[in-house]
């Protein structure tokens, strides 16, 4: 083979290897440009003095509701990508290739490239999602999907989207088109549960996070969401039986342990209860609604004492937690500290 020749076949070969890694990242990290972030929302249940606290994550939905997880988990081997590259009988084998994080492919070397029109719609949709542009990346996600309407990745990217904009039943619907495509992937389930649980379609979330769990049991972020449409919908015992699994894949998670503390005390176990927010707050000492939560359960003992001294750190940890006033002015009734009583009660707005 003459130098001409080996030089042209090494050119086609590192052109294949790049159309393989670009999209490589459509299976192997869904979207992986997107951060995952973590808070916490705090909201008062129906039996005043007591709350359950659980944490979201998922790329910015920071409207979303109170205790779900949706993070990214999608992974799918490298021999699927061989039907995306035009290049693919080149003789290159993609089974041997390690894929690097492509994030940021250049849409123009892409159309140089010959790569397929609809992975080109599909990254510029990714781009638009990451500026924030949530109505150019529906756009570019459904001219992908035009174009190639059993383009899972797309349905998931737009419903993603829709997420965003809070429309959750068009995210469901999303959600249902890729699972039609794709129901052996975890996620979607995960991703579709968590739009329902937005709009309290509760059993339906359950069925769709059991779905998860299902293919995979160690699926923690569906566990966590399971757990917490349990708890809201009352199911204590099933709560703790997931909170028990989580705690084995993540027994550092303070949220889980409170969340478990919790479904205790609404089973009027406090000594249960106690021991759980004990090992919430030792993970996390500033942590206000294990502090709030546990000062509760030694009220319901009768121990006073501890009790204002939980009340009082949940109170130093948040100035202005207004149910923990309410608790404390209770615990000062029963101390006799009247005064005290009524300022906290002024202080919760009561």
């Amino acid at each position: 083979m003459n130098r001409r020749k080996l030089t042209l076949l090494i050119a086609i070969i590192c052109a294949a290897v790049l159309i393989i890694i670009i999209c490589s990242v459509i299976f192997t990290c869904g979207r992986s440009t997107q951060p995952e972030l973590i808070f916490e929302l705090a909201e008062a249940e129906e039996d005043p003095g007591f709350l359950e606290e659980c944490s979201l994550q998922h790329t910015e939905f920071t409207e979303a509701a109170e205790g779900a997880r949706v993070s990214y988990q999608t992974s799918r081997p490298l021999s699927s990508l061989a039907g995306l590259s035009r290049l693919s009988g080149l003789g290159v084998n993609v089974t041997e290739i390690d894929p690097v994080n492509y994030q940021n492919p250049d849409i123009g070397v892409m159309r140089q490239m010959g790569v397929d029109q609809h992975i080109i719609l599909f990254f510029s949709g990714e781009q638009f999602y990451n500026e924030g542009n949530y109505d150019r990346a529906l756009g570019e996600y459904t001219a992908s999907i035009n174009r190639n309407s059993e383009f899972a990745q797309a349905y998931v990217s737009r419903g993603n989207t829709w997420m965003k904009k809070r429309d959750f039943q068009r995210a469901i619907d999303d959600y249902s088109r890729a699972i039609r495509l794709e129901n052996n992937r975890a996620e979607l389930y995960n991703y579709r549960g968590f739009a329902r649980m937005e709009l309290r379609e509760m059993n339906l979330a359950i069925e769709d996070f059991s779905r998860a769990i299902s293919i995979n049991r160690n699926y923690v972020d569906a566990l966590i969401n399971r757990s917490h449409v349990y708890y809201q919908t009352g199911n204590f015992a099933r709560t703790i039986e997931d909170c028990d699994q989580i705690i084995r894949l993540e027994p550092s998670n303070a949220v889980i342990w409170n969340r478990r503390g919790s479904a205790w005390y609404r089973r009027e176990d406090d000594d249960r209860a106690i021991r759980d927010f004990t090992e919430a707050i030792r993970l996390r000492s500033d942590y206000a609604i294990a502090w709030y939560n546990r000062g509760n359960a030694w009220y319901n003992k009768k121990d006073y004492e501890r009790a204002l001294a939980d009340l009082n750190r949940s109170i130093a940890i948040n100035p202005s937690f207004s149910a923990a006033y309410t608790s404390r002015g209770n615990v000062f009734q029963q101390l006799g500290r009247h005064e005290n009583a009524a300022a906290d009660f002024r202080a919760a707005g009561n």
